[in-house]
């Protein structure tokens, strides 16, 4: 009897921010993530004897177009493996929009493996991370818990997630501040585009992040909270840096989302560690200790009450229910 998969979402301390192959989605520079306990993905697969995918989201049977990404994600696994079995996927997405995270890195980090399970190709967790990053890039580090890197390599076999600490005994949480839910007037993929055709900076930023992956590794082994926060601001500022000097220039900021950097800023000169990190989007998270987290909570939501904010703590690899 097949068993759901279960995958968490990831958030990166050290971010990618270009790919040097698409069709393999291959990053120029390694990365390094923090998988997170709120948010998840439930996938079950299983094969019906059809000649087309049925593809049910949360419930809802998904029509040609809506499940157009995950049926072409099939047709290269079966292609990848050799087989010509047609599957049911079921999945669950327990990602809120409303909690600022993308669902892609659980999701097809929950279908690899679920697809692993039901076609029994007994893969050991690197293959299962290439085989992930195969349907999003960041799904390849939600193979496991805590500390990953994303090791970006030369081609499909070389580029895969390791674990740097997959329990980590350290004090620290992650507050997400949702300023927006809209959609994203330059997608990642474009923006990145731009940033590596365009930006005079891009060189230094894969210096940046090489450097930076060796700084954070050593504050984790550490368990210096302080550091790991400092190294993640700066370089999600850094990446930022890159859609500002693209040309033309843009940006993913909007008002709310400086005001919340300058909050943090200013919690910091009272003495209340909390530092932020902030992907392709408006929406904010912010590093803090346990005992940090409450102050910044009430802080930032006495300060902009539009926002929404959700506490996550440290999560788990691939588990199967």
């Amino acid at each position: 009897m097949t068993k759901t998969a279960r995958a968490y979402t990831n958030i990166a301390l050290i971010k990618y921010w270009g790919k040097k192959d698409k069709q393999f989605k291959l990053p120029y520079t390694n990365s390094l993530s923090l998988t997170l306990d709120r948010f998840y993905t439930d996938t079950k697969s299983e094969v019906i004897d059809s000649d087309k995918d049925q593809i049910h989201l949360n419930g809802k049977l998904l029509n040609e177009q809506q499940s157009k990404r995950i049926v072409n994600y099939l047709d290269f696994v079966r292609n990848y493996f050799d087989f010509n079995e047609h599957l049911a996927i079921d999945s669950v997405n327990h990602v809120p929009t409303s909690a600022g995270f993308a669902s892609s890195a659980s999701g097809f980090a929950a279908l690899a493996a679920s697809i692993n399970q039901t076609m029994k190709l007994n893969l050991d967790d690197r293959s299962l991370s290439i085989l992930a990053r195969n349907g999003s890039g960041s799904a390849t580090r939600s193979i496991y818990g805590g500390f990953v890197e994303w090791i970006a390599g030369n081609s499909n076999d070389t580029s895969y997630a390791v674990p740097i600490d997959e329990h980590p005994n350290i004090d620290l949480s992650l507050l997400s501040v949702v300023i927006s839910q809209d959609t994203k007037k330059v997608s990642s993929t474009n923006g990145m585009e731009s940033s590596v055709k365009t930006s005079p900076f891009y060189d230094n930023w894969v210096t940046l992040v090489s450097s930076e992956i060796n700084e954070i590794k050593q504050a984790i082994a550490q368990k210096d909270v302080q550091k790991i926060g400092e190294l993640s601001e700066h370089n999600a500022m850094s990446m930022h840096a890159l859609t500002l000097s693209a040309n033309p220039s843009f940006t993913y900021f909007v008002p709310e989302t400086l005001q919340v950097i300058q909050l943090v800023k200013s919690l910091r000169s009272q003495g209340v560690l909390a530092y932020v990190t902030i992907d392709a989007g408006p929406n904010v998270k912010i590093i803090c200790t346990k005992e940090s987290t409450p102050i910044v909570q009430k802080y930032i939501e006495d300060n902009l009450p539009t926002v929404t904010t959700v506490v996550a703590n440290i999560g788990n690899g691939i588990q199967y229910i």
